[in-house]
């Protein structure tokens, strides 16, 4: 998969006197996303560099002359190469509206876990030993590696979009392009679990709610109320978010805590007959992956190149003690058979430990993790098409934000209409195949990683992952193989379903570039190219800028 992209999109990397025979339709333009960000290196030519007239200069003290800025490029190394964030059609309006520290960590715990709901099964598949160990270790093999990634290129390139920029900026438009279909239909896919959980737990309480038309208005009404909150806002979702875990992770605390005077080592002894080890993983894979969703609000974040990889780092922590504690003391705290630990089982330890108060908490705050898991994913995916339509993969319309929130609302509009009519279908296949596409994605995404420190080593990296390229593939390697996995035990039907999805995105690329070039519709690059020969260019020198002419 790694070589695959390298084959196709070498041409993006010729010289710039061959690759500049066809006009790219990027706007490479650098801008900066933060009062102190650096725009990102571009290499510039002698024979491109023009100086304007005389009277429309003023020269700073010791302001280089024209000749010793064209010599300028001669101090850069060979491998310095172009590589930029594109150019956003809209920034946020406020500052207030930028995500802070602590709404982003739990916007990632909610784009990953939402709380150890759906882990109980892990312990039905293999035994509360082998699923204790698993949600100990298994957040940092997975998690760990891909945050780091995350928190470098996101640090690095800190556009909305994030790994679709990546991918761009590494093999092109068309992988780019790729990356956005195969993560945004994961994303989506995804999400449309969420609603028939919420409607599940109101037709406890509502017993129309549990089939039929009841049913149907139940879900609608949950996509809609869902969208209207996300309308408003990402930093209203942010703290939302943190509202939301504490209220759900809570009783889960409080579970742990009374039953250490429970606990007895040799319940975690018990023994399943014969281990699912292939349903496990699954569940592993379901419960921790994720991570780098975040990534696509990066423009969104007050100063990203410290937020992110502090609130990543914080993540991985409370994600991997919100699933170890709890499974190890509800399985150390009863005697329970493995086989008794199904979905929603967390509700009768909750009962068997403290009570109906603390199972009817549990049971809420199913709901509310489900609502939250909802919100930072569509967040996420509603981001991700903003940014798609900063690099130009999508038409402009979506860049474009509510007059009073800032928020991307018709990725919003278009995300909640799939939702809704993915809701009412049958899920098993459908959640294997978001399984397929989010894996596909990732193994694009390494190697964009690996690519990018290797194509681009003086990128200015804010923060930089301590490890040269081989210790990087090694880092790398146990989470490919577990894609590799993850794609290689779906069936045939599933394969089949995520090639036809896969051949729809390569059709949605090919189709906005028939768009773009006839002028059917309209892109950030169509008023952005007439302004290429008009804007500043900054070439960055270690961690100082200097401008270098008109191009």
């Amino acid at each position: 998969m790694a070589n695959f992209p390298f084959k196709l999109s070498f041409p993006s990397f010729l010289s710039p006197s061959r690759s500049q025979s066809k006009p790219s339709h990027h706007n490479p333009a650098p801008y900066s996303l933060l009062p102190k960000m650096q725009a990102q290196e571009i290499q510039l030519q002698p024979s491109q560099v023009q100086t304007a007239p005389q009277n429309d200069q003023k020269e700073p003290i010791n302001q280089p002359t024209p000749s010793s800025l064209m010599d300028t490029s001669n101090l850069l190394p060979p491998s310095r190469q172009t590589c930029t964030v594109p150019k956003p059609i809209s920034t946020t309006k406020s500052s207030s509206n930028k995500l802070k520290l602590i709404p982003l960590i739990f916007l990632i715990y909610f784009e990953v876990a939402g709380g150890p709901y759906g882990a109980e099964e892990s312990i039905q598949a293999v035994g509360p030993l082998y699923a204790i160990i698993g949600f100990f270790i298994f957040p940092f093999l997975w998690g760990v590696p891909e945050s780091l990634v995350t928190a470098e290129l996101a640090t690095a390139l800190p556009g909305n979009g994030g790994f679709v920029v990546w991918a761009d900026r590494a093999f092109g438009p068309f992988f780019g392009s790729l990356m956005g279909t195969w993560k945004y239909l994961s994303c989506v896919i995804n999400i449309g679990a969420y609603p028939p959980m919420c409607a599940d737990y109101i037709s406890r309480a509502y017993p129309p709610a549990a089939a039929g038309p009841g049913r149907s208005v139940a879900i609608s009404i949950t996509v809609v109320l869902l969208c209207l909150l996300n309308y408003t806002g990402l930093s209203v979702v942010g703290w939302g978010a943190v509202v939301l875990a504490v209220v759900t992770l809570a009783p889960f605390v409080l579970i742990t805590v009374m039953a250490m005077r429970m606990l007895q080592p040799k319940r975690w002894m018990v023994q399943v007959e014969k281990k699912d080890w292939r349903q496990f993983l699954n569940i592993l894979f379901w419960n921790l992956n994720y991570w780098d969703s975040a990534s696509t609000m990066a423009g969104e974040v007050e100063q990203p190149e410290k937020t992110f990889p502090k609130g990543l780092a914080i993540a991985v922590v409370i994600c991997s003690v919100s699933y170890f504690l709890p499974v190890m003391a509800g399985t150390g705290a009863i005697d329970s058979p493995p086989e008794a630990w199904v979905n929603g089982y967390f509700a009768d330890v909750a009962d068997m430990i403290g009570g109906n108060w603390l199972k009817y908490w549990i049971q809420a705050g199913a709901v509310l993790s489900s609502i939250g898991l909802y919100e930072a994913q569509l967040s996420s995916g509603a981001f991700q098409l903003l940014g798609m339509a900063d690099l130009g993969l999508l038409p402009s319309v979506f860049a474009v934000r509510a007059p009073k929130f800032d928020t991307p609302w018709v990725g919003i509009l278009l995300s909640c209409i799939i939702t809704l009519t993915i809701s009412f279908l049958p899920f098993e296949d459908i959640v294997a195949t978001a399984n397929i596409l989010y894996s596909l994605g990732m193994l694009l995404e390494f190697a964009t990683f690996l690519w990018l420190r290797m194509k681009y080593p003086d990128l200015k990296r804010p923060y930089r992952v301590p490890l040269g390229i081989p210790g990087l593939i090694v880092m790398c390697l146990f989470p490919s193989v577990l894609l590799g996995y993850v794609i290689a035990v779906a069936s045939r039907r599933v394969f089949l379903l995520s090639a036809v999805l896969t051949v729809f995105g390569i059709a949605v690329h090919y189709s906005m570039r028939y768009c773009r070039s006839r002028g059917l519709l309209k892109f950030t690059d169509n008023e952005g190219l007439e302004d290429e020969q008009t804007e500043k260019e900054r070439i960055v020198l270690g961690d100082e800028e200097e401008i270098n002419g008109v191009v």
